[in-house]
């Protein structure tokens, strides 16, 4: 068979934070000959495609950056627009506007004998020897199948679709969903629109947030490399303590968490029957925990009604939402902040391996990968932010900082030969993935008694790491040669 030469040596798929951290990596490998593949009409994922009022970061910014990246923030948690700057500063800064390929969606990436061939929806084929998804974990929007959701007559759409330059002034709006999304988008629309309904499933616990902005003169000697270095430690080493309340200790996590969570709800809500509807019936930590200052007064705001589960949408007709209990609201315009598949939609587009083994079927019972980056039977294929790797005490880009390392040693191992790949082997991963499970089994993820975006159809927490983030970085800096299958390709 003749030798079909790969277009690019690397396909990255996606250009947010770790399509951006895997383009830097390749580089300082010099791997020059690699392309970003961007479904969208921009690029910069996260931070440039959530432009919802209110949309800020809630992990401390210096804390959330790249490593040896330092940035003179305006704030400890830096709002979208900052966010968005930084994205966009990296990409100038390591000149990648050149490596990416807009309105580039993957429909199936196939192993073909050593490489992979990735067809496009704009009917483009490329090749190359690895791939590198950097999708995103909370890339695809979850909106319910409502009876009646396509017959409303106004403007409804996912949070993450907000359009551009949208004027709610005196509108009278819908919110469905009350997590992450929902208690920024509330206080910063409240003032405008006319009337505000808010359809709340579950109430989630809500910490104060502790934000403040910067001094002039603190930002300057934030982009100092030593001492941006030094804060943002000190703040690692602080967040990275949570574990302990998360995972051994019920009774930390009440003391730190749960006791601040509701004095918060009782300082900021006086009246007994809204505080009782806010009060949620599970541990605090099995859910997102949420930070917010104004999420509760913004409640109680009386242009704002909160419907919960008893009088929640029961369909949506042409004019807005029929409850529960019967009662009609008329609306012009219904926001569903009601989430991403984190779990289940890890990977939107088809991803056929060795012997034409279809990824969906081998993740059929729940996604499962080696160090959650490689997976048996697709060789030189790795996800960024893959199963098990989300965290919920610390910065996503830590994690996938330590994916990157992993990944690196991979690619070192297969640089010099064409003809080359690598895998983990079915057992290492088996192995892994039970260590991941039984781990879990110690977490308020699993015990905490409720249900949430953490956990797969199979109840399954899928999306959290069990443990902490440095033990996690020490794994992917370990490289063990007999976890893994390097074969060669002769054709």
């Amino acid at each position: 068979m003749k030798k079909i030469e790969p277009m690019y040596s690397t396909i990255i798929i996606g250009t947010g934070f770790g399509g951006l951290s895997a383009a830097i990596n390749l580089k300082k490998l010099h791997i020059n000959d690699f392309v970003m593949l961007e479904r969208r009409s921009f690029c910069g994922g996260t931070w440039r495609q959530n432009r919802y009022p209110g949309a800020a970061v809630d992990v401390p910014s210096p804390l959330y950056s790249f490593e040896n990246e330092p940035y003179p923030w305006s704030r400890l948690y830096a709002k979208q627009a900052e966010l968005e700057a930084y994205t966009l500063h990296l990409i100038d800064k390591h000149e990648l506007n050149e490596k990416i390929l807009l309105n580039s969606e993957v429909l199936e990436s196939r192993w073909v004998n050593d490489h992979w061939r990735l067809t496009l929806s704009n009917g483009n084929v490329l090749t190359a020897r690895t791939v590198i998804n950097a999708t995103g974990p909370l890339s695809t929007p979850v909106v319910p199948n409502f009876q009646g959701k396509d017959t409303f007559s106004g403007l409804s759409f996912h949070c993450n679709d907000w359009p551009k330059d949208l004027s709610i002034k005196g509108k009278k709006v819908a919110i469905v969903g009350s997590g992450a999304s929902a208690i920024q988008i509330i206080p910063a629309i409240v003032e405008e629109v006319d009337e505000l309904h808010v359809f709340q499933r579950t109430p989630h616990w809500i910490l104060p947030r502790i934000d403040f902005s910067f001094a002039k003169w603190v930002k300057p000697l934030l982009t100092n490399k030593w001492l941006y270095g030094a804060l943002k430690w000190s703040i690692y080493v602080h967040h990275e303590l949570r574990v302990l309340a998360f995972k051994y200790s019920k009774a930390l996590l009440k003391v730190l968490a749960q006791i601040p969570a509701i004095r918060h709800l009782k300082k900021q809500i006086k009246d007994d029957t809204l505080r009782n509807t806010l009060t949620p019936n599970f541990m605090i930590g099995c859910k997102r925990i949420l930070m917010s200052n104004t999420y509760y007064p913004a409640l109680q705001k009386h242009k704002v009604t909160l419907h919960n589960k008893d009088n929640g949408i029961q369909a949506i007709n042409e004019h807005g939402i029929l409850t529960n209990q019967g009662e009609q609201v008329d609306v012009d315009l219904i926001v569903y902040a009601t989430g991403f598949d984190a779990a289940d939609s890890m990977i939107s587009y088809s991803v056929i391996g060795r012997n034409n083994i279809a990824l969906k079927d081998q993740w059929r019972d729940y996604p499962r990968a080696y160090l959650g980056t490689s997976i048996p039977n697709f060789p030189n294929f790795f996800v960024v932010t893959g199963p098990n790797t989300g965290i919920g005490h610390t910065s996503a880009i830590f994690v996938i900082e330590s994916q990157i390392r992993y990944i690196n040693i991979c690619l070192e191992k297969i640089k010099n030969n064409p003809h080359l790949s690598i895998e983990p082997t079915e057992y290492a991963e088996d192995e892994y993935t039970k260590m991941v499970h039984s781990e879990m089994t110690k977490t308020v993820w699993h015990y905490g008694g409720c249900q949430s975006w953490y956990q797969n159809a199979s109840g399954k927490v899928i999306a959290m790491f069990p443990g902490f983030s440095f033990t996690f970085r020490k794994l992917c800096k370990r490289f063990k040669s007999a976890h893994h299958l390097l074969k060669e390709h002769n054709l």
